[in-house]
């Protein structure tokens, strides 16, 4: 029989002094509460418990381990109440995976509003640009960008969308120009990331079908943020991703380019180890990750957010040769805000990551 229940049950006999009370306290049989107590005894080789006829008394055997089972069982309870407790109630370390951009530009107001709500919740992060193995590694919970991960004990939960977009400073494209089709990028120096990470051929869809094209790197980077930076210094056009460089758009520091082209997006997941069971710091973060990013995308989606952006764009561009002459003002009751400058007519999207 089971050791534990045997103990509990043991416990209950000698505090009611029957096994028949012990029976109906514990909604058993009194067959299955002496049968208990005999295994007990005979696991210990030792009698616990003097039988009379008319009443039950401890032997000094078992007013020792009664003592001590009784600890036992106390510390057993306690170590369950307070698992229990931290399944309900957000408590403890959470140990969060993230890309280093990524986790830089879009992460850190989600973490901080989560551990505002949540105070008896740690959050630990880590930025790391590889696969983690969040079960091995210890992680709770990991954000995966353009990055599938493929594991039966691993579930996922798309978060967002990310676009990447093709742009450069409005001082750049008043001194070279501005492209206004993908094959224009061959006569430019780009930014881009080593070919391993995508950064040569890109495959765009535009009015015409798709269209391919190998840009002339300029200056070859391992990390976004550092092509971002290059950008921003007017060293040639980049090719960004939307949760990086969307406070540069909507401030009109980098313009948007070829806005008739699109390229592929980029899928956002978050991915924890298992649906059943999770502990309450991980299941309130995964919300509270989910709502955040719902809340963006409403808010990209909203034409008058992208209609003052694009005004930005056309602000800083404007006095140079590919500004279009009498500029309409941005229709800002429009389903969609469509730019009216050549330079400018990518979508200004998820400008609040």
């Amino acid at each position: 029989m089971n050791q534990l229940q045997s103990m509990r049950v043991f416990v209950k006999v000698a505090d009611l002094g029957s096994f028949v009370g012990a029976a109906g306290a514990l909604d058993l049989s009194t067959a299955v509460v002496t049968r208990h107590v005999a295994d007990l005894e005979a696991r210990l080789s030792t009698r616990l418990l003097n039988r009379t006829t008319r009443r039950l008394s401890l032997t000094e055997s078992g007013m020792t381990y009664l003592e001590r089972v009784r600890h036992i069982l106390d510390d057993l309870d306690g170590v369950e109440q307070m698992v229990v407790a931290r399944n309900h109630e957000p408590v403890g370390t959470l140990r969060i995976v993230a890309p280093v951009v990524f986790g830089l530009h879009s992460l850190a107001p989600v973490v901080q509003s989560y551990a505002a709500r949540y105070p008896n919740v740690v959050p630990d992060v880590t930025l790391a640009d590889r696969q983690a193995d969040l079960v091995d590694e210890g992680f709770d919970v990991g954000i995966l960008v353009a990055r599938p991960m493929r594991s039966a004990s691993i579930v996922t939960r798309r978060l967002t969308t990310g676009y990447m977009t093709v742009c450069a400073t409005p001082a750049y494209l008043a001194q070279h120009g501005t492209p206004r089709r993908p094959e224009d990028l061959l006569t430019h120096p780009c930014l881009s990331r080593p070919a391993e990470q995508g950064g040569e051929e890109r495959v765009f869809t535009g009015p015409d079908g798709e269209v391919r094209v190998r840009p002339t790197n300029a200056i070859v980077a391992n990390n976004t943020e550092m092509l971002r930076q290059f950008a921003l210094l007017g060293m040639g056009v980049a090719i960004l991703p939307s949760y990086l460089i969307g406070r540069d758009l909507a401030a009109g520091r980098l313009v948007p380019l070829l806005g008739d082209y699109h390229l592929p997006p980029i899928e956002i997941t978050i991915a924890y180890a298992s649906r059943l069971h999770l502990p309450a710091k991980v299941r309130t973060f995964i919300d509270h990750l989910v709502a955040h990013f719902e809340q963006t995308d409403r808010q990209a989606r909203d034409p008058r957010a992208t209609a003052v952006a694009l005004s930005k764009a056309i602000t800083q561009v404007a006095g140079h040769d590919d500004v279009e002459d009498d500029l309409p003002v941005p229709d800002l009751s429009a389903d969609t805000a469509r730019p009216v400058h050549k330079a400018a007519r990518e979508r200004v999207v998820a400008a609040s990551f």
